[in-house]
C-alpha cells in the first residue's frame, strides 16, 4: 500500500498580520508622505510628474518587493514546517531618499533650472545602485560569515538610534498632544501586551486617536498637526489612474551627471550590501533565515525595474523584521501591504492622505521600532560584547550630529568651512571630528565594532584584519570620507594600518607564547 507524505501549506494570513499590517504599512505611508514631500516642495517637480510618473512607478517597484518576500516567507514556512515564519520588510530605502534628494537631484535642479534634469540623474544614481546589489548579493554571504554578530547588529542599532528613532522622538515633542497620546496607546499594546476591544490593531488605534484630535483641535482654534479642510479639497485634484510607463529615454538623458552619480552610487552601493547583511542578520536572530543572495539580487532587480520605469529611489530591506514579527506580523502582511502602496500610487490616494492624516500620530510607530532593534544588539550578543556594540553606534551619532548642522548652517545660507573649523571649535563643535568619524558610518561602525568583538576575545590576528581592511576602505573614500577617491583621508587610513600591524605583532607573540606552554602539555606522561 503507497504511502503519500502530506506537504505542510501554511496559512498566508493570520490574526497578528493585522497588527503588523497597519504597523508596516503606516511606516510606509509615512516614507511616501515624506518621499512625495519633497519631491513637491524641496524640488518643486509639477503634480505631473510626481503623480504621474515617478509614484506609479514607485509602487510597482515596491509591490514587486513586498510580493516576493511574501513568497520567501511563505517558501520558507513550507521548508520548516513553522508557523511563525514572518516575511521581511521592505521598501524604499530611507536614508538614500534624502540622499539621492540633497546630493543628486536638488543641486542638479538648481544648476540648471530644471526639475527633470534633477530627476534623470536620480534614475542614472539608482542605475549603478541597483548593478552594484545584484554583484554584490554573491559577496556578502561571505562577509556575513566572517563578521561578528555584535558588528553587524551594532552598526544597525546605531542606525536605528540616529536616523531612525531621533526624527519621530523629536517630532512627538513637538506636537505633545498628538505625539505622546499616540506613542503610550502603541507602548501598552506593543510592549505591555495590552488588547484593544474586538482586537482592532494598536497602529489603527492610534493613527485614529491622532486624528480625533488633530480635527477636533480645530474647532477650538488650537489647530494640533496643521490640519484645514482647504487641503483636503484641493487634495482631490490629484485623484487620477496613472499606471508606470517606460522611462528609458530619461534614464540614458541622466548620464551626462554621470561624474557627480558615481561619486555617491558606489559607497552607497556598499551601505547597501552592509546594511542588508544586517537586516538579515537580525531575521535570524529572530530565528528566520533568509538567503542573503537572494534577497540582495531582488533588491537589485526590483530598483533597476523602478528606474526604468521612472522612480528614482531604490529599494532595500528595510530594519524592523523582529519587531513586525513580535506583533504576529507572518506572511500575509508583507503581501497586504503591497496591494495598498498600488491602490497609494496608482490613484493619487497619497494627496489625500498627506491633507487627512498628522504625520506626527505616525511617528510612534517609527520610534517603537528604533528601540526593538537598538535593544535587540545587546540582547541577542554576549553580554562581553557590548561595549563593541556602542563603538559601532558612536560613528552614526556623529554622522547624525553632521547632517543636522549642515542643515542649519544651510538654513542660515552658509556652510562649516565659512565660518571656520576653528570658531566652531572655539564653542565646543568639533565640525571636521565629526565629518571625519561619521564618513562612510555604516562601514565604519561595522569595522570598529569587529575590531572591538575580536580584541575583547583576543583573537588579535582577526581583529588586525579588520583594522586592515578599515585602512583600505579609509583610503579609497568609503569609510571617513565624504566621497570615493585616492588617498581621502590618509592619516586615517595609516592609522588604521599601524593599528593591524600592533594588533596582528600582538597575535604573533601569544602563538609564540601558548607554543611552549602546549609542548610542555603534550610532554607529561600520561597517568
Amino acid at each position: 500500500m503507497e504511502t503519500t507524505t502530506k506537504i505542510y501549506r501554511p496559512n498566508v494570513w493570520a490574526n497578528g498580520d493585522w497588527n503588523a499590517f497597519f504597523g508596516f504599512g503606516t511606516n510606509i505611508l509615512v516614507n511616501m508622505l515624506v518621499l512625495t514631500g519633497l519631491l513637491r516642495f524641496v524640488l518643486k517637480m509639477p503634480d505631473s510628474l510626481v503623480f504621474g510618473r515617478i509614484l506609479p512607478a514607485l509602487g510597482l517597484m515596491m509591490c514587486l518587493s513586498t510580493f516576493y518576500y511574501a513568497f520567501l516567507a511563505y517558501r520558507l514556512s513550507v521548508k520548516t514546517g513553522r508557523t511563525d515564519v514572518c516575511a521581511l520588510p521592505s521598501g524604499v530605502s530611507v536614508p538614500h531618499m534624502f540622499i539621492v534628494t540633497f546630493v543628486i537631484m536638488l543641486p542638479i535642479t538648481l544648476k540648471t533650472g530644471d526639475p527633470v534634469k534633477g530627476w534623470e540623474a536620480g534614475l542614472v544614481w539608482v542605475f549603478f545602485q541597483s548593478f552594484i546589489l545584484m554583484i554584490g548579493g554573491f559577496v556578502a554571504p561571505y562577509i556575513r560569515k566572517i563578521t561578528p554578530r555584535a558588528a553587524l547588529l551594532g552598526t544597525l542599532a546605531g542606525v536605528s538610534v540616529t536616523f531612525i528613532s531621533m526624527r519621530p522622538a523629536l517630532e512627538m515633542y513637538m506636537t505633545p498632544v498628538i505625539g505622546i497620546v499616540c506613542f503610550a496607546i502603541i507602548m501598552v499594546s506593543w510592549f505591555g501586551g495590552y488588547k484593544y476591544p474586538k482586537g482592532i490593531p494598536a497602529g489603527l488605534v492610534a493613527i485614529a486617536a491622532g486624528m480625533l484630535i488633530a480635527w477636533g483641535s480645530n474647532l477650538f482654534g488650537l489647530n494640533y498637526g496643521d490640519m484645514s479642510l482647504q487641503k483636503v479639497s484641493s487634495a482631490f485634484s490629484n485623484f487620477g489612474f496613472s499606471v508606470p510607463l517606460p522611462a528609458f529615454d530619461h534614464v540614458f538623458s541622466g548620464f551626462e551627471f554621470l561624474g557627480v552619480v558615481l561619486v555617491t552610487a558606489i559607497p552607497f552601493g556598499i551601505y547597501d550590501l552592509v546594511e542588508a547583511m544586517d537586516n538579515v542578520e537580525s531575521a535570524e536572530v529572530a530565528g528566520d533565515s533568509y538567503p542573503t543572495t537572494q534577497v540582495l539580487t531582488a533588491d537589485g532587480v526590483v530598483s533597476l525595474i523602478g528606474c526604468l520605469l521612472g522612480n528614482p529611489f531604490i529599494n532595500a530591506v528595510y530594519i524592523g523584521h523582529p519587531g513586525w514579527k513580535a506583533m504576529g506580523g507572518r506572511i500575509g502582511y508583507s503581501a497586504a501591504t503591497g496591494i495598498m502602496i498600488i491602490i497609494l500610487s496608482w490613484f493619487g490616494v497619497i494627496a489625500l492622505f498627506l491633507a487627512l492624516v498628522p504625520v506626527v500620530a505616525i511617528s510612534p510607530i517609527l520610534l517603537y521600532i528604533g528601540m526593538l532593534i537598538g535593544a535587540q544588539a545587546f540582547q541577542e550578543t554576549p553580554k562581553a560584547h557590548a561595549p563593541a556594540i556602542i563603538l559601532a553606534l558612536v560613528p552614526h551619532l556623529a554622522a547624525w550630529c553632521k547632517t543636522l548642522m549642515d542643515g542649519a548652517l544651510g538654513a542660515a545660507g552658509t556652510n562649516a568651512a565659512a565660518v571656520g573649523f576653528d570658531k566652531l571649535g572655539q564653542v565646543g563643535v568639533l565640525y571636521h571630528g565629526l565629518e571625519v568619524l561619521g564618513g562612510g558610518a555604516i562601514l565604519t561602525g561595522l569595522v570598529l565594532g569587529a575590531i572591538g568583538v575580536f580584541v575583547a576575545e583576543k583573537k588579535f590576528a582577526h581583529a588586525s584584519a579588520f583594522a586592515a581592511t578599515g585602512a583600505a576602505l579609509t583610503f579609497f573614500g568609503f569609510m571617513h570620507g565624504e566621497s570615493v577617491g585616492i588617498a581621502v583621508t590618509p592619516t586615517v587610513a595609516i592609522a588604521y594600518a599601524i593599528v593591524a600591524g600592533f594588533l596582528y605583532a600582538l597575535s604573533r607573540q601569544l602563538a609564540l607564547q601558548e607554543s611552549p606552554n602546549e609542548s610542555r602539555r603534550m610532554a607529561v606522561p600520561a597517568e
